[in-house]
């Protein structure tokens, strides 16, 4: 592990103390409402096996962060399957008349705590920022991540179904977790074409919708997932005039279902945006009330932005500040960086 990984004094992890309660608090709740008992019971031995059947550095992780926040180490396991399939977002990447890439995303959950569980991480290898990404507290996937100069990347559920049949597939068949895969890709990848053929051809636990942008003219795409392999390539065509993709929870090739509009009002803002006068900002306003909002640029990495949204907006900048904060100070001893030495 690097020695930016170290340890940091116990002072320096007040920020994070409410969000021990609301952790406690949400991950029992979540275990005890959505998870039959049997299925509580039958990941008990996982928990005792971790290491047999989550690899590191997830297993390391989760017990760290059950010791930290002083949580069922059952529930952490829960949690974190749960969120695998359970995440209502929209993606959008973009070109501008420039050549430029913009990826924006919200993601929103049947949770509103998670407003105050909301986290950026640096993860930091020889002194610099190898990846970040966007995260909850005891989450140890990302869904949201960007790997600086090379690729950004967001993750969408497909096909939602019973979370808790994905634990048994991930443990029986060894299958990643659509989360886990992603933060593998921000590690692993060298650029946004291997990016691309990992996030398209790795198996995984559950079907989803992997979005990436790059730093080049043309490198943007949406990959529809099932979970030995593509089901479709969607690329940006700016020559044809498609300087945009869409991507909400359903097939892009399908109709809007009635009830679930977002696709076409995205489309229309974008539209009336222009590929002329597309950027991180008019980007960012394109998107509704959301757990979350991340817009970044690969090109420009510096620029990556996470605002917490809340229908009282005078609340964004306090909930920036605090993730800023957690960032900083708590990342370091929550995680393990275990294949980052």
């Amino acid at each position: 592990c690097d020695t930016s990984c170290q340890s940091v004094p116990v002072l320096q992890l007040l920020p994070v103390a409410p969000s021990r309660r609301r952790l406690n608090s949400h991950s029992a709740g979540q275990a005890a409402s959505t998870v039959p008992k049997w299925v509580h019971e039958a990941v008990k031995p996982i928990v005792k096996a971790l290491e047999k059947y989550i690899p590191q550095p997830y297993a390391g992780e989760i017990q760290g962060m059950a010791s930290f926040y002083g949580t069922d180490i059952v529930d952490i396991v829960l949690l974190n399957f749960a969120y695998e399939v359970s995440a209502f977002c929209t993606s959008i990447v973009t070109q501008d008349s420039k050549g430029n890439i913009y990826h924006g995303r919200n993601l929103d959950y049947p949770h509103g705590v998670l407003r105050n569980l909301t986290l950026d991480i640096l993860f930091i290898k020889n002194g610099k920022v190898a990846y970040r990404g966007t995260s909850f507290a005891g989450y140890v996937g990302l869904w949201t991540g960007q790997s600086p100069n090379k690729f950004t990347v967001s993750g969408n559920e497909r096909n939602k179904g019973h979370w808790w049949e994905n634990v048994i597939s991930a443990v029986l068949l060894k299958s990643s977790p659509v989360s886990w895969l992603v933060r593998e890709t921000l590690e692993a990848a060298v650029d946004f074409q291997d990016a691309v053929v990992r996030l398209a051809k790795v198996p995984i636990i559950t079907d989803v919708y992997y979005i990436l942008g790059g730093v080049h003219a043309g490198e943007g795409v949406v990959i529809t997932r099932d979970r030995s392999g593509s089901a479709d390539i969607w690329p940006l065509d700016p020559l044809h005039g498609n300087w945009y993709r869409v991507e909400t929870n359903y097939d892009h090739w399908l109709p809007a279902p009635k009830q679930d509009d977002r696709r076409d009002v995205a489309m229309k803002a974008l539209n009336a945006t222009g590929q002329n006068h597309i950027s991180m900002d008019s980007l960012y306003k394109v998107y509704e009330i959301t757990v979350y909002t991340t817009v970044m640029s690969a090109g420009t990495p510096e620029k990556y932005t996470t605002v917490v949204r809340d229908v009282r907006t005078s609340h964004n900048t306090t909930y920036l500040l605090l993730t800023y904060l957690l960032t900083l100070h708590m990342i370091p001893t929550i995680m393990s960086c275990g294949n980052l030495s």
